[in-house]
C-alpha cells in the first residue's frame, strides 16, 4: 500500500494535497460536495488587517490556458475573519490549517500574525508577499531583498509556529530572495504566485480588467513554477509548497520531484470543485503504477 504521507515543517499531512489561498476560501463552499477532510490541509483565504473590499470589476479574465484575477485581497478583515470564519471552520474542517496574510507595512504583518498565530487551527502562517493586485503591497514586499528581509524578521518575532513566505514569480533571481528569506527566520517558501499579466478586447481596444493588469493563473505557468521550485530546493534545502497550474496527480509528481513537500491546487478548484479530491484519489494508484512506495521519498530527486 502506497504511503501518501509527507511531513511539512513538523506536521504529518495524510497526503500532499492543499487547496490554495484565494481558491478555496475557508472550505465551506466544497463542504457540498465532498468531506474535505480528505485534503492534507487548506489555505485560508488571504487575511488583512482591516476589511476589503478588493478591485473594481471586472477583475476576472479568461485565457486560452488559464485565467486572470485581480480580486484585490478581498476579505472582512482580522478580527471579523477570527470571529466568524475561524469560528464555522472548526465545525467542518479537523485539520491544522495554513493561514494566509498579506499587509500594507511591515507593521501590519506583525500585526495579523500576532492576532493569528495563537489560533489552534492554525498550523502554519503563510506570508503573501506577492500578490500582483494591490497597490502599496503585496508584491513591492517580495521583490526586495531588503523589505522582504524586515517582513519576515518581523513576522517571525511575532510566533513560533512555521512560517512559509510566498514569493513571486515576477524576480530575475527567485533563488536570492528565497536565501533571504531563510537567512532571516522563514521555515519554508511557497511558490509560485501568479505571473502579471493583462488581456484586452480587440472589440473596444480596452483591457478587460479594471485594474488593468492582473495574476495570471492556470496550466499554462506549470512549467515556470517547476523550474522556480527546483531552484528553490537547490538553493535553500527549505520545505516547498509548490503550485501554479497544477491540475492532476501527475503535476504532483512532478513538483515534488522538483522538490516540494506539499502541493497546492489554485485555479483548477474554480474550474472543477471536485478537483483537489480527484488527485488525491488517483495519487496512490500513480504512485504503484511508477513504483513509488512513499511518497516522500521522491522529494527534489530530480535534482539528486
Amino acid at each position: 500500500m502506497v504511503d501518501t504521507s509527507v511531513i511539512l515543517s513538523g506536521i504529518k499531512l495524510d497526503n500532499p494535497i492543499i487547496p490554495a489561498s484565494g481558491t478555496f476560501n475557508f472550505g465551506k463552499e466544497f463542504t457540498e460536495f465532498y468531506d474535505i477532510n480528505c485534503l492534507g490541509s487548506l489555505v485560508t483565504k488571504g487575511i488583512t488587517k482591516e476589511p476589503r473590499i478588493g478591485n473594481e470589476l471586472p477583475r476576472i479574465a479568461e485565457c486560452k490556458a488559464g485565467m486572470l484575477n485581480s480580486v484585490g485581497l478581498q476579505n472582512l478583515g482580522v478580527d471579523e475573519v477570527i470571529n466568524s470564519q475561524f469560528g464555522q471552520l472548526k465545525t467542518y474542517f479537523k485539520k491544522p490549517v495554513v493561514a494566509n496574510i498579506s499587509g500594507f507595512s511591515i507593521e501590519e504583518y506583525a500585526y495579523v500574525t500576532s492576532k493569528i498565530a495563537p489560533l489552534e487551527q492554525v498550523g502554519i502562517i503563510e506570508v503573501n508577499v506577492s500578490c500582483p493586485n494591490v497597490k502599496h503591497g503585496g508584491m513591492s514586499f517580495g521583490t526586495d531583498k531588503d523589505n522582504l528581509a524586515k517582513v519576515v524578521r518581523a513576522v517571525r518575532e511575532k510566533t513560533s509556529k512555521p512560517i512559509f513566505i510566498k514569493l513571486s514569480p515576477n524576480v530575475t533571481n527567485i533563488s536570492e530572495l528565497a536565501v533571504t528569506c531563510k537567512e532571516n527566520g522563514a521555515d519554508g517558501i511557497s511558490l509560485i504566485n501568479t505571473l502579471l499579466g493583462a488581456r484586452i478586447d480587440i472589440k473596444t481596444g480596452k483591457y478587460i480588467l479594471a485594474n488593468k493588469f492582473g495574476g495570471y493563473s492556470g496550466y499554462g505557468i506549470f512549467p515556470v513554477a517547476v523550474r522556480m521550485v527546483a531552484e528553490v530546493y537547490n538553493a535553500t534545502k527549505l520545505p516547498i509548497m509548490g503550485m501554479g497550474g497544477v491540475s492532476c496527480a501527475e503535476d504532483v509528481i512532478e513538483l515534488m520531484l522538483a522538490g516540494a513537500t506539499a502541493v497546492q491546487t489554485g485555479a483548477i478548484n474554480l474550474v472543477n470543485p471536485l478537483a483537489s479530491k480527484e488527485i488525491i484519489d488517483n495519487l496512490p494508484k500513480l504512485c504503484e503504477k511508477l513504483g513509488i512506495n512513499k511518497l516522500s521519498d521522491i522529494i527534489g530527486m530530480a535534482n539528486k
